[in-house]
């Protein structure tokens, strides 16, 4: 089976984490900024997209090469293996990026890619005519970082965070890979209380009950390889089911979450039943000011409001000071809260352990952690 260079993209601040899966899977990896490489056959990309939780996306590194002219694009990604790669009826439209580059122009760049790769079609495939680009989708992009030029496949069609059980959808709900990534920054094991008192359409909680119970995060959707005519089926099917095998649903689990909004709860019942776990998270309409519990040794992860609107900023902060309220008493539990507002611990009222700078989006935000002690039952 052909062994490809692949590379895993992420979000800036998480590649780290996107490295630590790809090695808990059984890969050799080198991380970089945005991204993090590795090698592996077609059965490895379906299985990478089906297991990272963290990642966007899996590409495969058809190329890379130095180019300081339009010429050298040209000839360079014209020698690439397109044959081995694109039917005659592929559809490959070809996306571009540039920076610090004397290749500056990002549409003439797309026009110039796109091109060599349909002469080196036409040559393979003997035709004259037009390619008819009406079978399955090969989605390619030319990336140039200081004249460096990397052309990739994309295997894995929407984003990775799309997992598709989110049917139902509150406002601004934190990508799926994000809130993995928060949980997977804590303290927290399977066999902890976890809480998010403000779950709004649940994604947190249920990212939580689906890394306890081991489930692959792309089990409930397709990816865009699977239907790449040189992929075959079988394949497809043993990795999907080797994955299934792979979960757990006879731990106990104590995952709580809760909002002060009834409608958010109501959407976020609907997304854990999507994806088949509504009876492992305890639901609950609840303001967070009037939390309380005699549990030890938990978690709580959230991602409160921001304030982003400078109207909003006050009632925003007078929430901040009431979380440290709640929070700061449960000393045995550690608490991690995503916010934009980088003075968060100001009003929360005690200084974090450890903060992280993360990006939510295109928005800077930071992971205040704050680090319980642990009573020894």
């Amino acid at each position: 089976m052909k062994t490809f260079k692949l590379m895993a993209t992420c979000a800036a601040g998480i590649e780290a984490l996107v490295g630590r899966e790809l090695r808990d899977l059984g890969y050799e990896v080198q991380v970089e900024n945005g991204r993090v490489r590795f090698e592996g056959t077609i059965e490895d990309i379906i299985n990478t997209n089906l297991w990272l939780r963290t990642a966007d996306r899996v590409e495969i590194i058809v190329g890379e090469f130095e180019a300081k002219t339009f010429e050298d694009l040209f000839q360079n990604v014209k020698a690439l293996p397109w044959d081995e790669l694109l039917p005659m009826d592929a559809q490959f439209p070809m996306n571009g990026r540039s920076h610090n580059s004397a290749l500056h122009s990002v549409p003439d760049v797309q026009a110039i890619a796109k091109k060599a790769v349909v002469n080196k079609l036409n040559e393979t495939y003997h035709r004259r005519t037009r390619l008819p680009e009406t079978g399955q989708l090969y989605k390619l992009e030319t990336r140039i970082n200081k004249d460096h030029v990397m052309v990739t496949l994309d295997t894995t069609g929407e984003s990775l965070f799309k997992r598709g059980y989110r049917v139902a959808k509150g406002p601004a709900p934190i990508k799926e890979n994000m809130a993995a990534a928060l949980i997977m920054l804590t303290s927290w094991y399977p066999d902890m209380p976890f809480l998010d008192p403000m779950c709004g359409s649940g994604t947190i909680p249920i990212e939580a009950a689906m890394i306890a119970r081991n489930i692959a995060p792309g089990f409930n959707r397709e990816f865009s390889c699977e239907k790449w005519d040189w992929v075959d089926e079988a394949v497809v099917e043993d990795v999907r089911n080797k994955a299934d095998e792979k979960a757990d649903y006879d731990k106990e689990l104590d995952i709580m979450a809760s909002d002060v909004d009834g409608n958010m709860i109501d959407i976020a019942k609907v997304n854990a039943q999507e994806v088949g776990l509504l009876h492992d998270i305890q639901f609950k309409q609840l303001s967070v000011l009037d939390f309380k519990t005699d549990k030890i040794n938990g978690v709580v992860v959230s991602n409160p409001p921001y304030g982003e609107r400078l109207s909003d900023k006050q009632e925003v902060r007078k929430l901040y000071k009431g979380l440290g309220r709640v929070f700061k008493p449960m000393t045995s539990w550690s608490k991690y809260f995503l916010t934009s507002d980088l003075e968060f611990d100001k009003f929360y009222g005690q200084a974090p352990t450890k903060t992280r700078k993360l990006y939510n989006g295109y928005l800077r935000t930071d992971y205040f952690q704050f680090w319980g002690k642990k009573i020894r039952k």
